[in-house]
């Protein structure tokens, strides 16, 4: 589902982000992306979704050969790629039905399409029945758990995570990555950035360690 070959990424201001980079995540899997602050995990996902660009390397999505894909494709393959951040970045003056929606509306999807797998997203997530409230009158967890069925909305075959709990106490932390295992078993391959080893630790799934922007551990 993603590989990545030689990746390497320096900013115009000198700055290496990542060195020699070569990972393979298969379809399916749920993989763990850890390290400390700085160490190349945000830079990583972004190249991935291609919201910024390798400086040498090749990267593949999906069979999709990144570095040359054409401008005009881009948004297809972002439409294959649920990205959860930490922040749940929800519109507070739309329900969290049409925060859910957003991704399907935006593309012209049909009202009985939309309709239908906002509710299954909100099942999933645990939030059916709350879908006519704002999200201020949500708890943090429960925003991100609308932020997750956002991702989900359109049943992407790739979810990318960048600290999606850290923001949260540790018992929420956990709801959410038990939420994300449940979301695994339906077949969703899953990229999680987090740097909170002791709740990864009881996850057991494999696990990338970047140190300043080399990849160090893959167990």
């Amino acid at each position: 589902m993603i590989k990545l070959s030689n990746i390497y990424k320096k900013y115009p201001n000198g700055h290496e982000a990542l060195r020699h980079v070569s990972m393979h995540i298969k379809k399916g899997e749920m993989v763990f992306l850890t390290g400390h602050s700085g160490a190349g995990k945000s830079t990583l996902l972004k190249l991935i979704m291609l919201l910024e660009s390798a400086t040498r390397g090749q990267i593949s999505v999906a069979g999709k050969e990144l570095e040359n894909l054409p401008k005009r494709k881009i948004p297809y393959l972002r439409r294959n790629i649920g990205v959860i951040f930490q922040d749940p970045y929800l519109m507070p003056e739309r329900t969290i039905y049409e925060n859910v929606a957003l991704p399907l509306t935006v593309r012209g999807a049909r009202y009985q399409d939309v309709d239908r797998n906002v509710r299954a997203a909100l099942d999933l997530v645990g939030l059916l029945g709350k879908e006519q409230r704002y999200p201020q009158a949500l708890s943090g967890g429960e925003q991100q758990r609308v932020s997750i069925a956002r991702a989900i909305v359109n049943r992407p075959p790739l979810l990318l995570a960048d600290e999606p709990t850290g923001n949260l106490d540790p018992e929420l932390s956990a709801d959410i990555m038990h939420l994300f295992e449940k979301l695994n078993q339906t077949g969703t391959t899953m990229l999680i950035a987090s740097h909170d080893l002791s709740l990864l630790a009881t996850m057991q799934h494999r696990m990338l360690t970047l140190k300043q922007g080399e990849l160090v551990h893959d167990s």
